[in-house]
Formats: C-alpha cells, sequence, structure tokens
C-alpha cells in the first residue's frame, strides 16, 4: 500500500508540473505607454545617496519637509514617470577621523533609458542637493537594468 501511496504523489506531482509548464509567461500590464514598456533595452538602475544629517541629531540637518521640497522641485519634474525613495543609515569615516560619522539618509532609485539627457538630469539633481545644502558629494551607483511593467 505504501507504493501505491508513494506512486500517486509522484504522478501528483508530474502532473501539477505539467500545469506549470504550460503557463504562458507574465506580461506587462501596462500596454502602449512608452514611460512604463513591456520590456526594456538599455535602461539602467541609478541610485542617489543623499546625506540628511547627523544620525544622532534629528533636529539638525534637512528635515523630511525639506526633502520632499527637494524632490517636488527638482527630481519629480526631471523623472515625473517614477522613482522610490528609502529611508537608508549612512556611515562613514574620514581620514584623520578617529570615529565614524553616522548620517540619516534617503536612497533615491530611478529606473530609466539610458540617454545623455537622462544622464545629464541625473547630474543636475546631484549639483542642485550640494547647492541647496553644501554637502560635497551626492553618491550615484548605476547599474544596466531588465525591467517590465
Amino acid at each position: 500500500m505504501n507504493h501505491l501511496r508513494c506512486a500517486g504523489a509522484l504522478l501528483a506531482v508530474a502532473l501539477l508540473s505539467g500545469c506549470v509548464a504550460s503557463v504562458a509567461p507574465a506580461s506587462a500590464t501596462l500596454h502602449g505607454d512608452p514611460a512604463h514598456p513591456a520590456q526594456t533595452q538599455a535602461w539602467v538602475d541609478t541610485k542617489l545617496y543623499f546625506g540628511l544629517g547627523l544620525f544622532d541629531d534629528a533636529a539638525s540637518g534637512v528635515s523630511e519637509q525639506r526633502w520632499r521640497d527637494f524632490l517636488d522641485a527638482e527630481v519629480t519634474p526631471r523623472f515625473p514617470d517614477g522613482l522610490s525613495v528609502v529611508d537608508v543609515y549612512g556611515q562613514w569615516q574620514g581620514k584623520g577621523q578617529t570615529a565614524p560619522e553616522r548620517l540619516r539618509s534617503k536612497m533615491l532609485v530611478i529606473d530609466y533609458p539610458d540617454t545623455a539627457e537622462n544622464r545629464a538630469k541625473v547630474e543636475a539633481i546631484r549639483a542642485a542637493w550640494k547647492q541647496r545644502t553644501g554637502d560635497q558629494s551626492v553618491l550615484r551607483v548605476t547599474q544596466p537594468a531588465e525591467v517590465s511593467f
């Protein structure tokens, strides 16, 4: 009887495997929208890291309202089709420092076609932040991305 149960279980697994294999691959839910293609070519994923101020002193540095104002004025007009913001903890230790500097930070994630115009928009965002805050840098990490909506 045990052999029959095992055979039945194997048959059920085989049948279910066949069902899964016959399911069509998922497709994009948005059709005909060039800003949200079903499949992309030559897109990139860019992450920008912005320091807001010392981690242990939430009253200093850039407030949440100032950050949202920056997004509304500098980022969204350049990339209105969408972006993501993630709260992150940043840390670094400069030469000659005895302890790391801990920062409240934001990571901005933007996926877009890799064009000279879009790269210039990203650089304009970085420059605008440095001008507004006096920060020396905004870390940028860009990688090729396969995107589907």
